[in-house]
Order: structure tokens, then C-alpha cells, then sequence
């Protein structure tokens, strides 16, 4: 990996968990509520690097998992699929997280909700770092300030300026076609292709953005 490659992973690693980590906050406020001050930061901090602990265990499955057959293009199509869901705007965004009785109750509830729903994360920065352990391993820290002091933040940030949300489901395409085209069972097909390793991806972050952008104008002029 050159040391271009090297920063643009890092840049879009970073940028993800930014925009795929705001919606944490949010489940370790409402599982941590009923707790007693002292109890609360407690869940939080426990709760939190549970969730990290068991992101990195996912990872290593998910970086290995790639190294399968056709592993690359599934999971390209999936991160295009996650990058609908974060740009295409719903008129239902509420959360309905259950609250923690108990110190041990929330962390549970902290654990379990950021697992499954930080699946996006995981298998983003692993298609982001190409493999490179030490980026995921980056990744996965950088996710800890963003999921304990950032998140409220940049969840208000995002609300003022959309543009942060669509430079990362532009990160998130352009991630999905690298993956795509990474596919070694697919790489006569995609030798035939100019310069595939860049112009496709940039085909999935123009059909995307345009895709999403039109749906998003429609919500707009039906309401």
C-alpha cells in the first residue's frame, strides 16, 4: 500500500466512523437513563469498550472472511445497501432502545444493540483498510472517543450540515466498488475495464449520490 493509499484509508476510516458511530451515543444514553450518576458512567465506559472489544473480534472474522470467493462482491453489495440507508432520508428515524434497570442490565443492552448495529462499521473498515491490521486496529480505536465524547456532537453537526453524511456514503461507495473490483474471480472481467481500479468506484459514488440525492428530492417535494 503506498503512503497515498495509506492516508486515504486512514482519511476514510476516520470518516466513517464519524458518520456510521453517530447513532451509538444515542443507545448508550437511552440504556444508561434509569442508572444513578455514578452507575451511568460506569455503563458507558464499560459498555463502551465491550462493544469495541467485540467490533475487533468481528473484524478479524470479516477481514478473514474476505479472503473467500465472491466474499468481496457480497460485501460491496452491502455496503452499497449501507450507504442507501444512511443518504436516503426516512420520516421515521426514532430509536426505541430499552433502558437498563442495572448496571450490568445496561452494559448488556449497550453491548448487544452496538454490536448489531455496528456491523456497518465493522465491515466498512475492513473494506476501507484492505486488510492492513494496523488500520483496522486504528479504525477501531478511533470509534472510542468518537462513541463516548463525539457522537452527541457530530449527530447535531450532521442535522446542520448533510454534506458530512454525503461525503460518507460517497466513502462508503467508492469503498464498495474497490471491493468489487478487489474480486480476483472477476479480474479478467474487470482487466478489460480502463483504469477499473478507479473508475469504478467512482461509478458507484456517482450512481449512488445520484440515486439517493433524486429519492431524497422527491420526500422533499411530496411533503
Amino acid at each position: 500500500m503506498s503512503n497515498l493509499e495509506l492516508v486515504w484509508a486512514l482519511f476514510s476510516i476516520i470518516m466513517l466512523d464519524i458518520v456510521l458511530g453517530g447513532d451509538n451515543a444515542v443507545i448508550i444514553a437511552m440504556a444508561s437513563k434509569r442508572l444513578d450518576p455514578h452507575l451511568r458512567k460506569k455503563a458507558i465506559f464499560y459498555g463502551t469498550f465491550g462493544a469495541v472489544a467485540v467490533r475487533g473480534t468481528l473484524a478479524i472474522v470479516a477481514v478473514k472472511m474476505l479472503e473467500l470467493p465472491y466474499l468481496h462482491v457480497v460485501g460491496g453489495i452491502l455496503l452499497v445497501a449501507i450507504a442507501f440507508k444512511l443518504l436516503v432520508e426516512h420520516k421515521d428515524k426514532g430509536m426505541k432502545v430499552k433502558e437498563g434497570g442495572s448496571l450490568g442490565e445496561a452494559i448488556r443492552i449497550i453491548i448487544t444493540a452496538d454490536v448489531i448495529m455496528g456491523l456497518d462499521n465493522v465491515l466498512a473498515i475492513a473494506g476501507a483498510s484492505n486488510g492492513h491490521w494496523g488500520l483496522i486496529i486504528l479504525g477501531l480505536l478511533v470509534s472510542v472517543p468518537i462513541i463516548l465524547w463525539g457522537s452527541f456532537l457530530i449527530l447535531k453537526l450532521m442535522d446542520r450540515f448533510p454534506i458530512i453524511i454525503y461525503i460518507g456514503g460517497a466513502i462508503l461507495a467508492w469503498t464498495a466498488g474497490k471491493m468489487i473490483v478487489a474480486e480476483m474471480k472477476l479480474a479478467s472481467f474487470f482487466a478489460m475495464i480502463p483504469y477499473a481500479r478507479y473508475s469504478v468506484p467512482l461509478l458507484f459514488v456517482i450512481v449512488i449520490l445520484s440515486i439517493s440525492t433524486s429519492i431524497n428530492r422527491k420526500h422533499h417535494q411530496a411533503a
